[in-house]
């Protein structure tokens, strides 16, 4: 009888000091265990982004080897323009098949900020986030924590969705306001996948490359695309409009307190696949992937290559002017 008491006594301790329960840390670290031992993973989801309320929808398809090797494909649903985010040991790419051009950064990518559809960086924000929030409901785990998106302050929060089982199902990005501005659903993740060797060279990833809609080669600009916001004391003082070999060049200057410059061209097409050494980072802006430096910002949307440079304006400046530009011909 008193061995009984003695184990009710003890199992009544162990439940009111709460042995047994799976906590926050223990997730995290189940997770971090699980993504240091795969060899790669494959990872299929769609990917919504919210600007100036125009809404633009991706299909997601990520590919990860062990010893940094990453692909990752994104298709504009809506004309199913493809563009890869591809890193191997030469360096980082930005293949856009539309155009026969091939991007490469000298780049950190994807270690210089979070990345929404990426296992590693997601994991790598709990962890490094002290004062996140943790709630596990009836189908599974809900993190809130810190984002790391150091040119665009106006990202600051993110909910990430487990089930039971610790699989990802969805991520939630927000501004300061608790808007979600990127949301992804994931539909699938492989943790065993089987890669070729040369899965992660360029010709190769070409090779996947879906069948849609190309970018139509327009030789001219007909309308000058203005950006909706401007920085206060600043406007614009010319335009000029030029010819070049394989279509026309606008270039317009902006001056006053806060001065940039901003030139729009006909996109040509290489004749055949063409790398392009390009300064910079990998950004995703709206409906293409471009490329960021300091003080510019360079991406090519609906046959029109942009050019956006300034001494003066920060990166989050320069990302407002030209999340600003609509695809649309505007009023001066």
């Amino acid at each position: 009888m008193k061995k009984i008491f003695l184990l009710t006594l003890t199992l009544l301790i162990l439940l009111s000091t709460g042995c047994g329960k799976y906590t926050e840390d223990d997730i995290i670290k189940d997770l971090e265990k699980k993504i240091n031992k795969l060899s790669g993973y494959k990872l299929e989801g769609s990917l919504e982004i919210l600007n100036n309320e125009e809404v633009y929808n991706y299909d997601v398809d990520v590919s990860y080897k062990k010893d940094d090797l990453y692909k990752v494909s994104l298709t504009n649903t809506s004309n199913n323009y493809e563009q890869i985010i591809l890193k191997n040991n030469d360096g980082v790419y930005v293949l856009t098949p539309s155009l026969n051009k091939s991007f490469k950064f000298q780049s950190d990518w994807p270690n210089n900020n979070s990345q929404i559809y990426l296992l590693q960086s997601i994991i790598s924000d709990m962890k490094n986030d002290k004062n996140r929030s943790f709630k596990e409901e009836k189908n599974g785990y809900i993190f809130s924590v810190k984002v790391n998106y150091p040119n665009n302050k106006k990202l600051v929060k993110q909910d990430i969705y487990f089930d039971k089982k610790l699989k990802l199902k969805r991520v939630k990005v927000y501004n300061e306001d608790g808007v979600a501005l990127m949301s992804l659903k994931v539909k699938d993740i492989d943790y065993s996948p089987t890669f070729k060797k040369s899965s992660f060279q360029v010709k190769e990833a070409l090779k996947t490359v879906k069948t849609g809609e190309k970018i139509m080669e327009t030789s001219v600009l007909e309308d000058t695309i203005y950006p909706l916001a401007l920085p206060s004391g600043t406007k614009l003082v010319s335009e000029e409009k030029v010819d070049k070999t394989d279509g026309n060049r606008i270039i317009m200057t902006f001056d006053g307190d806060k001065p940039f410059l901003l030139v729009e061209e006909t996109a040509g097409i290489e004749e055949e696949m063409t790398i392009i050494p390009t300064y910079g980072e990998p950004y995703m802006l709206m409906d293409t992937v471009g490329a960021m430096t300091d003080n510019s910002l360079t991406w090519t949307s609906g046959g029109i290559e942009y050019y956006l440079v300034s001494d003066v304006l920060n990166q989050q400046e320069l990302l407002e002017i030209a999340q600003s530009i609509n695809v649309l011909p505007t009023m001066k």
